[in-house]
């Protein structure tokens, strides 16, 4: 019982300091080198055109589950999703040449991609999907990025604090041009479903779950994240200290 108590002790002891160093600048700084380092050793290793594991149709998972929020639940969404999505929009801008709308058909008219990849989630668990999507380059290239443009942030319409805050994403403009990145309409041969993120969900196939943005309602194309919420580009990067670049 003794050297329970003081093995318990020890483990207070060293919980509370790894808060207060957590809590210090230096050592935050420490662990932003740490990604930058491992995010541009995983750039280097593997280049703009690398490919994410793709896999065959008898792969599929039997379901492939919701992650995040199941369904926005908002006023907004549910009348979007009572029309089938008809007026729902795509609204792309920021430090773009021609800021642009897109429907649903106008991206289901555009070229296509389709592929069988496996989602990996943070929380620890996987399932193979296959989807099918407008690639983002094709979306991006229709809007002409301007040369400042470095990050871009997908606005969604799930609400994750009330009504005051809505889900958000970015990734950099080499996986927003990546092949594999695609704005995914269907899943498994069928329309995107509510729980999976419809009408629209992102796909960047080389990142990990909390990326994949689903609901998307608004790109937009900026050269810091500066002027996005808390500064780190994401909604769990500033909420939670998520690292933003979440390659597999």
């Amino acid at each position: 019982m003794k050297r329970r108590t003081v093995l318990g002790a020890a483990g207070a002891l060293l919980l509370s300091a790894c808060d207060r160093l957590a809590g210090t600048r230096w050592f935050s700084g420490m662990l932003e080198s740490g990604e930058t380092l491992s995010r541009t050793a995983h750039k280097v290793v593997l280049t703009r055109r690398s490919m994410a594991q793709e896999f065959r149709e008898e792969d599929l998972s039997p379901v492939f589950r919701s992650n995040g929020t199941s369904d926005p639940g908002t006023p907004a969404y549910r009348a979007l999703a009572a029309r089938g999505f008809e007026t729902w929009r795509l609204n792309v801008a920021g430090l773009v040449e021609r800021p642009l709308s897109f429907s649903l058909a106008d991206l289901r008219a555009m070229p296509a991609r389709e592929q069988i990849t496996r989602h990996d989630c943070v929380e620890g668990w996987s399932a193979i999907g296959k989807w099918r999507g407008t690639p983002l380059s094709e979306v991006l290239m229709r809007a002409q990025p301007h040369p400042a443009a470095r990050y871009v942030v997908f606005h969604c319409a799930d609400p994750m604090e009330g009504d005051r805050q809505f889900y958000y994403e970015s990734i950099d403009l080499d996986d927003a041009f990546h092949p594999q990145t695609i704005l995914a309409y269907d899943l498994n041969d069928k329309p995107l479903p509510v729980a999976n993120g419809a009408p629209v969900r992102l796909r960047v196939e080389r990142q990990l779950g909390y990326k994949h943005a689903k609901y998307l309602m608004r790109i937009e194309l900026v050269e810091d994240f500066a002027g996005v919420r808390g500064g780190k580009g994401g909604y769990w990067e500033d909420s939670n200290g998520y690292q933003w670049y979440a390659g597999i």
